[in-house]
């Protein structure tokens, strides 16, 4: 009888569920009210949660990717010669970011790195002379992702560019990138003047030799460290790089000064390069989120998301339960600040693959670590954590290593999982930069944008065949 009378004592607590109309009218009327943050799902997808959610293989198999995922300890241990990695990478094989794609859908900076890449490779008397070859089909193009490699914006990698070889230190993967380039006017983001392929040419001359040589003397370099740091230093990963450059700095400085079998002028033009490029470590990196990405694909029935990327023309995804098949949307425009006198109306659509940091848990997941984001790329501090906040409820862990102070050290949260991405209409967050839609322009910004959910839509109802 007590329990009974406390009950009946106890005022009554109303519960609505996504639907804030009626929970302010019930508020003006008296009563307490508890929201509850519910939605229906996203039309057309029901049946694909119904058997997805029903199925305890979807859970099982989750547990299994994101244990493989957060497993993988990326280092850094050689830097080679592109041709010299990728197999079947012939003299006009040019990989590029995002889904699969050719030179008649390519975007406006897609097209200038490739061709500035095949001008670099001297494959092309000029621009016009480029182009007219990439029409043609004088080239192959192939994804990066194809290929256990990503990019930055473009990702344009020709066979002789300089590459950085990730490996895991707790495995056997291998991941590649290109190296950094900078900001500005670079192939990277569509720019293909003569500054552009001089500083390509100085890259596959003196930055890779040096840094394959600094390697050799000191051993690998653990990244997965100096990332865990910096994020304690106001780094995201993705757009802001600059602690965690710093920390690379120091990790090879011993080396350039008196280790490396490298001229000396050299080894000060490579220390010089990284220590004025705030963004080098990017690459890096990415390419150990690929490491980690690429060991958590493969898992029958799991919803985890194992690639972002973007081309400029599609944004696509894979999950971890269906193997190599793209679930691809058209890109879309970023919410961007702009450099000098350049609007949205200079901009090309979302393009790269350093998606694949948020894929890891980094960029825009990993937001209120570097609340100074923002005057790169927009909004608020206090928004940066209202996003990293809301990326726990689409994610299947919280980073054991990757940790925030500002949310008193908890892990980034990591591991995006495509059925409560469309269950929850939740989308996943992504910092980036801009490049100009104009072929050569180079960058234009830099922003936020949300992945579409029509890729996370399809990717669900394929998965959801695959156990029925």
């Amino acid at each position: 009888m007590s329990d009974l009378k406390q009950l009946l004592d106890t005022e009554p607590v109303v519960v609505t569920a996504g639907t804030d109309m009626l929970a302010t009218s019930i508020e003006e009327q008296g009563p307490a009210v508890e929201r509850a943050d519910w939605r229906p799902p996203h039309e057309g997808t029901e049946p694909a949660l119904n058997v997805l959610f029903s199925d305890d293989r979807m859970r099982d198999a989750n547990e299994i990717a994101i244990g493989r995922m957060l497993a993988v300890r990326p280092q850094l241990v050689d830097v080679k010669v592109a041709r010299d990695v990728f197999g079947g990478m012939t003299d006009r094989t040019f990989l590029h970011a995002g889904p699969p794609l050719e030179w008649e859908r390519a975007s406006g900076p897609m097209r200038g790195a490739i061709i500035g890449a095949m001008l670099y490779e001297g494959l092309a008397d000029d621009p016009d002379d480029a182009a007219t070859k990439a029409a043609r089909g004088d080239i192959e193009l192939s994804p990066c992702h194809h290929h256990g490699a990503v990019g930055p914006m473009a990702g344009v990698t020709s066979p002789s560019m300089p590459v950085a070889m990730v490996t895991d230190a707790a495995g056997n993967g291998v991941a590649y990138s290109t190296l950094n380039e900078g900001l500005g006017k670079v192939l990277r983001y569509g720019a293909y003047g003569p500054e552009a392929i001089d500083r390509l040419h100085w890259m596959d001359e003196v930055l890779g030799p040096v840094l394959s040589a600094v390697l050799e003397n000191r051993g690998p370099i653990d990244l997965q460290s100096l990332i865990a740091q910096a994020l304690q230093m106001g780094d995201d990963g993705h757009n802001r790089n600059r602690a965690v450059t710093s920390l690379f700095l120091r990790e090879i400085a011993g080396s350039l000064i008196d280790g490396a079998d490298a001229p000396l002028d050299q080894r000060r033009a490579v220390f010089d390069f990284i220590d004025g490029n705030d963004h080098f470590m990017l690459n890096l990196v990415m390419a150990s989120g690929k490491l980690g990405s690429d060991a958590a694909a493969g898992v029958p029935a799991s919803s985890l998301v194992t690639v972002m990327a973007r081309n400029g023309t599609d944004f696509g995804i894979r999950l971890s339960g269906t193997g190599d098949e793209w679930f691809i949307a058209p890109a879309p425009p970023v919410d961007g600040l702009y450099l000098g006198s350049f609007t949205e109306e200079d901009a090309s659509p979302d393009i790269g693959d350093s998606t694949i940091t948020e894929t890891v848990g980094l960029g825009g997941l990993a937001m209120a670590a570097a609340p100074a984001i923002v005057g790169f790329v927009g909004g608020t501090a206090a928004g940066a954590v209202r996003r990293t906040l809301a990326m726990y409820e689409i994610t299947m862990a919280e980073h054991p290593m990757y940790q925030i102070p500002m949310l008193e050290f908890r892990g980034t949260p990591v591991g995006i999982d495509a059925a409560r991405v469309v269950r929850t209409e939740v989308l996943p967050q992504i910092n980036t930069g801009v490049a100009g839609k104009v072929p050569g322009t180079g960058m234009v910004g830099a922003g936020l944008v949300e992945a579409p959910i029509e890729c996370f839509v399809q990717g669900i109802n394929a998965l959801a065949a695959t156990l029925q």
